[in-house]
């Protein structure tokens, strides 16, 4: 019986009616507009349901979909897969870490064919992971490549609190996760874009709450909307949008009422900053040095940090992405992926030569996926 009413209960944030319904709404309360509303998504999973579900094609014209840097793996520098790469190569280590990172092209390999040629690397379904790999084999190095947004970093913290307390000494972290407001703030900045709305990450704001965007909305005027994940979330979130375009608000709202609040998980975010703080600068993929938008493990905690344990073998020179390759542009609301020469010819996800295509979470897997490669 409970299977069945979370079924009807996900069925009802997918139901075509709802959704055309809202469709209508947002035409009509749109009609008026002089100018388009373009609104940016800075979460691969809103993404694949604008794609998924085919909500570009039932929104009126004046409605455009810009699509941000919402998938981590897509916004990682080559020169920190070579980082994840040259630490698979230490003697007597093992490599860990999340998903398709291992499929992500470096300036010269993969995870995936360091592997293939006998490198002890281990995709992981939970970061938690790591504390089984690190018991049963006491003699190894286990070097977590540990990424993600907000979403992910409470786990990571997790893991060191645990591995801290009970003085487990042959784990190591490699720290890559990153924040979503400084990337907002590199991308609006510029004004190349020409966004005028944002759809807030889901996951994301479970933990980091709603008011770390307000900021934002304040300085360059525009609406953002936390929306949930399902078609009818999207939906009503581009209403919620549409509202506010009309009424000439400029607020930060939420519509995921049922995860997100104002102020986050306040003990998710207590466990990261005792452990973590914001690195003085990161280079995200396409973007360049964005200031304060990744975290690092704090001084005190040295002696687990993998980039100072093993920074002989580290190189921290930027590498450019391949140059027929444009994730740069598509991560910063300037291309799409159908505007690309190579998208689904010679760019696949079975031959991915940008990061874009390879993660699930990426424009254009997405694009890919669901019949976009034509435009």
């Amino acid at each position: 019986m409970n299977e069945l009413k979370l079924k009807d209960l996900y069925d009802q944030f997918r139901n075509p009616k709802i959704i055309k319904s809202l469709a209508a709404l947002i035409e009509k309360e749109s009609i008026k507009f002089k100018t388009p509303l373009r609104i940016m998504e800075v979460c691969g999973g809103h993404t694949h349901t604008i794609m998924k579900y085919g909500l570009m094609q039932i929104l009126p014209k004046n409605i455009e979909f810009i699509h941000g840097p919402g998938c981590p793996i897509c916004i990682m520098p080559k020169e920190r897969i070579d980082h994840a790469i040259a630490l698979a190569n230490i003697e007597d280590a093992i490599l860990c870490t999340l998903g398709d990172m291992i499929r992500v092209p470096g300036s010269k390999s993969t995870l995936a064919k360091e592997r293939a040629r006998g490198k002890d690397i281990r995709p992981l379904y939970s970061p938690m992971d790591v504390l089984k790999i690190a018991k049963e084999n006491p003699d190894k190095k286990i070097i977590f490549f540990a990424i993600g947004f907000e979403t992910t970093t409470p786990m990571t913290a997790a893991v060191i609190d645990h591995v801290l307390k009970n003085n487990i000494d042959n784990v190591y972290f490699h720290i890559n996760h990153v924040l979503v407001p400084p990337a907002i703030k590199a991308i609006m900045d510029p004004g190349k874009a020409k966004i005028n709305a944002f759809i807030g990450p889901s996951h994301v704001s479970v933990i980091t709450g709603s008011k770390i965007y307000e900021p934002l909305s304040q300085t360059y005027q525009t609406p953002i909307v936390v929306s949930g994940f399902e078609p009818v979330d999207v939906m009503e979130g581009i209403l919620m949008m549409v509202r506010q375009k009309n009424e000439g608000r400029s607020e930060v709202e939420i519509e995921y009422k049922r995860s997100v609040t104002r102020e986050g998980n306040l003990k998710a975010q207590k466990m990261i900053n005792h452990y973590m703080e914001p690195r003085g600068h990161f280079r995200w993929r396409g973007i360049g040095d964005i200031p304060k938008s990744a975290l690092k493990l704090k001084d005190e905690y040295a002696m687990i940090d993998a980039e100072k344990v093993f920074a002989d073998v580290l190189s921290n020179e930027p590498i450019d992405d391949h140059k027929l390759c444009i994730c740069g542009m598509i991560l910063q609301g300037l291309a799409k992926p159908k505007d690309c020469n190579v998208f689904g010819k010679v760019c696949t996800p079975n031959n991915p030569l940008g990061s874009c295509m390879v993660s699930d979470e990426g424009a254009c897997n997405a694009y890919y996926r669901y019949g976009e490669i034509d435009g």
